[in-house]
């Protein structure tokens, strides 16, 4: 029995199919975490949907970014953008079944392996918040999502503030902050707050900023933190975190980790992928 963790498909099928047959994966066997965006900017988001819901409970995804802008444009509460690669699955005869699995997936996820707490999120964890809080606060905003009121969350989802967490936050506010930390940031100041406008790499981190995984006191130290969300870092492989967006859609490859008998023992694969889109185009 193996634990894997993939970075984001986005939409590329084909490399999902044959990075599944290098790892030689097995439903029976296997656990595959997905570390969100499955959907979007690729030629085939509704076959990764399709192929990700045959392999029931041996792969276990994540919402990301593009997975919830997938919802709020299904659901009339965001227009598609002229990059969307959305139709097939927006059109697809089997849509709502698709759409209803997915905004039953958390934004968070926790596994306990080899001695050791491995913690999976799309795009970062705030430096003031503990792995039991983050998975906690992921909590609060599944809970709308898998409710009746998730639509009109949707609606209200969108915006870059606040950009400063606090607990005493309420209502709308405190949702959006916990769903643009997990599913958007990459830098923020050392006291946490958030940055939305750069994507450089985290050796060009722009004055005043850090990655967030570099945050000084930043609480989830002594956790290992898997993501994805930011290819221009790329593979990313450090006792305390590991990045596994490596640029799939634009060129790059799909990668995976697998994990040995502890999570300190552990094993890249991935394929190359065609360029779906062009970076900024």
């Amino acid at each position: 029995m193996a634990l894997y963790c993939v970075g984001d498909i986005q939409g590329c099928d084909n490399a999902f199919e044959r990075l599944l047959a290098t790892i030689g994966f097995s439903p029976s066997r296997d656990t595959l975490y997905v570390l969100g965006d499955l959907v979007n900017r690729g030629p085939d988001s509704t076959a990764v949907l399709r192929r990700c819901i045959t392999l029931g409970d041996s792969v276990r995804p994540l919402l990301g970014n593009h997975d919830l802008h997938l919802l709020a444009a299904a659901y009339g509460t965001r227009r598609p953008s002229r990059r969307d690669t959305l139709q097939g699955i927006l059109l697809a005869p089997d849509r709502d079944e698709m759409l209803e699995w997915l905004r039953h997936q958390p934004l968070a996820r926790r596994v306990h392996h080899g001695g050791g707490d491995l913690l999976m999120v799309h795009a970062g964890v705030l430096p003031q918040w503990t792995a039991e809080e983050t998975l906690a606060y992921a909590g609060e905003v599944e809970a709308v999502l898998q409710s009746q009121e998730f639509a009109g969350f949707l609606q209200q989802m969108y915006g870059n503030s606040p950009d400063l967490w606090s607990p005493e936050l309420q209502g709308t506010d405190r949702l959006r902050v916990i769903v643009n930390a997990l599913t958007r940031m990459r830098f923020c100041s050392p006291e946490g707050r958030m940055d939305f406008e750069s994507t450089e790499s985290a050796s060009e981190a722009p004055p005043g900023l850090v990655p967030w995984f570099d945050a000084p006191g930043r609480r989830t130290l002594n956790t290992l933190i898997a993501f994805g969300h930011w290819s221009t870092l790329g593979w990313l492989d450090r006792a305390d975190v590991l990045g596994l967006d490596t640029g799939c859609v634009w060129g790059g490859c799909l990668s995976a980790v697998r994990f040995g008998t502890t999570l300190a023992d552990r094993e890249r694969y991935h394929v190359e992928c065609p360029q779906a889109q062009m970076p900024g185009a």
